[in-house]
């Protein structure tokens, strides 16, 4: 029996795609432990690993001003998780001395996990949830104007969080070695090499084991027979009054179904009369829905990118920012989706039209759904870790 540490950020599209590994892990006799954050104790605890929760150790940020940096603020990140790895040292070093683990399992965003690993001399394993990042996948991300403005005057804080690290005993050699894939490194991907862009210039060892998608049923409730749309902007950049608002005047009373989901800090009464043909929700089940729909304008947010795209649903793409506006082009760079140039009611509605009458879209799209499921998911994921130990 071998004992796993996981370490991940508070995000769920960076938490779901460990899940079913971790039950994979714990299924063959493994011990797991998982330092993650109260809102994923339920889920990591019904997958049978060992929650830890790192909630106390975040900087004091509020909510306003985390919306305003999450994929916007590159320095700000830096300086968020060089706080919380000084914060979370003393307790996380003591307790994985005490655990003793064969091998600690550590998001790419997850800078404390790589960081543990490396002081303690534990092996270690990248989990990117996101697509591979390295010198030559950097060249195609768009940043906007103000994000490499943030990120140029932020530099100078970097560097002082980077020499705080240096003095609590981490080697951090500088910002690049933090967060850029390591060709040296063990990796696995969450998605499949074919929807990797420069897929070959990453080494060995990494392994591209497609998106792990936990079972859930399909929807029933609200889905009558007709095409269906499945409008979301995911879980965190999700406040967006205007967008939802232009849906609802594009799609009423259109001859289908459109399931939307406006996260839990929308008001749904604040959006005025709901057309009858729409099913509103703060949260949704979004596997079951993307089992039935037809067409998903989303986000780009990677999870909800490889989820729409392995049940082979043509996507709209309305990306967000930098790292959004990379997998939204990779999408359309595929011919599976179609780019948003404006989210005004008759461009949302031409874009739907358009996929929905051009068959292109869902046949390439369910050529990435094939590349998916064929890469292992999962039970890949699981025997790379457990190849590490051995």
């Amino acid at each position: 029996m071998s004992k796993i540490v996981f370490f991940s950020i508070p995000a769920h599209g960076h938490t779901n795609p460990t899940i079913p590994v971790v039950s994979e892990l714990v299924n063959k006799g493994h011990q797991v432990w998982y330092y993650s954050f109260l809102e994923f104790q339920q889920k990591i605890k019904e997958a049978g690993a060992i929650f830890i929760a790192c909630d106390n150790f975040l900087p004091q940020v509020s909510q306003k001003e985390l919306d305003s940096k999450v994929g916007k603020d590159f320095a700000a990140l830096i300086e968020m998780t060089a706080e919380t790895t000084m914060a979370l040292d003393q307790k996380v070093c003591k307790e994985l001395k005490e655990i003793q683990p064969d091998c600690i399992v550590y998001d790419s965003m997850c800078m404390w996990g790589k960081l543990f690993a490396e002081k303690l001399g534990i092996p270690s394993i990248c989990s990117t949830t996101s697509f591979a990042f390295n010198q030559h996948t950097a060249k195609l991300m768009k940043r906007s104007f103000i994000e490499i403005w943030r990120m140029i005057v932020g530099m100078r804080r970097v560097n002082k969080k980077i020499k705080q690290l240096n003095d609590h005993g981490y080697r951090v050699k500088n910002v690049v070695s933090l967060i850029q894939n390591d060709n040296e490194t063990d990796t696995i991907v969450y998605t499949s090499k074919d929807f990797q862009p420069l897929a070959d210039t990453f080494s060995e060892r990494y392994t591209f084991v497609g998106p792990s998608i936990r079972q859930t049923e399909p929807l029933q409730d609200g889905i009558r027979g007709r095409k269906t749309i499945y409008i979301s902007l995911g879980t965190v950049l999700n406040q967006n009054q205007d967008f939802y608002e232009n849906c609802l005047v594009a799609f009423a009373n259109a001859d289908y179904d459109v399931v939307m989901s406006v996260g839990d800090k929308t008001d749904i009464s604040s959006l005025g009369r709901i057309p009858e043909n729409f099913t509103v929700k703060n949260v949704v089940e979004q596997i079951s829905v993307l089992q039935e729909a037809d067409v998903f304008i989303t986000h780009c947010g990677m999870n909800s990118t490889s989820e729409g795209l392995y049940f082979g649903v043509p996507l709209i793409l309305f990306p967000q920012h930098g790292e959004q506006r990379m997998v939204a082009d990779r999408v359309a760079e595929l011919g599976a989706g179609f780019k948003l140039n404006s989210n005004k009611p008759k461009h949302l509605a031409a874009a739907v039209a358009e996929v929905l009458v051009n068959p292109t879209y869902k046949k390439e799209a369910q050529k990435l759904a094939k590349s998916f499921r064929e890469a292992g998911g999962a039970a890949k994921a699981a025997s790379v870790i457990l190849s590490k130990i051995s």
